[in-house]
């Protein structure tokens, strides 16, 4: 049985759907997708199945709510600002590199993470929806370093493998590891100086020494 740390995902407004979601996510972690009946998800919730069936038409479309609601945490703001002098460069992507891998080594978004990559063949939806909102944490980044360019605090190139270069350097083998579960959740001043180290090696490469 796998143990599913508290729910963080943000509340709908609607505490009969909400509890159908947190029923759902925890019997799908527990049991799988497949093995999993809508009877019960509406025990687990303690609605009736009509209830279940007028929140949501099909199984599927739970499972893809419950990845849907915790990939909303991992998003973050749409836009990141301009920086105007290096010093702020380092300071956004320190922030940057420290709320990511806080929030993605969260252990209820690990879960989501194993849960979409075991149901990715019969749901590539479910895989989707999570990785839509880690393409958009990279596309801001890309437009981050593309300004960044136009300051002149970045040497010229493509903006986009310098993205993904800064997150390999972020990340190394932390993520495999925590999917694995082979690793111990990295402390908060673990994250911070791992995104401090992060920031100052990608700077070392990529910041324009007239600067």
């Amino acid at each position: 049985m796998t143990n599913v740390a508290p729910d963080p995902a943000p509340a709908s407004g609607n505490p009969i759907r909400e509890r159908i979601l947190a029923a759902a996510f925890r019997a799908f972690m527990e049991k799988g997708y497949a093995a999993t009946s809508t009877l019960e998800i509406a025990t687990r919730a303690k609605v009736s199945k009509r209830d279940l069936y007028a929140n949501f038409g099909t199984k599927q479309a739970m499972l893809v709510a419950c990845i849907a609601s915790r990939a909303a945490r991992m998003r973050l703001a749409p836009e990141l600002p301009t920086p105007r002098s290096r010093a702020m460069l380092a300071s956004t992507l320190t922030t940057l590199g420290t709320t990511v891998v806080r929030e993605v080594c969260h252990p209820q978004v690990l879960a989501t993470y194993r849960l979409a990559i075991a149901e990715a063949g019969r749901s590539p939806e479910v895989a989707e929806t999570l990785n839509a909102s880690r393409l958009a944490n990279r596309d801001g980044l890309v437009e981050l370093f593309a300004g960044a360019q136009k300051a002149g605090l970045l040497l010229p190139g493509d903006p986009r493998r310098m993205m993904e270069h800064f997150f390999a350097l972020l990340w190394g083998d932390l993520l495999l590891s925590q999917l694995l579960g082979v690793a111990a959740v990295p402390k908060p001043n673990e994250i911070e100086q791992r995104a401090r180290n992060a920031t100052e090696e990608f700077l070392e490469l990529y910041a324009n020494p007239m600067t």
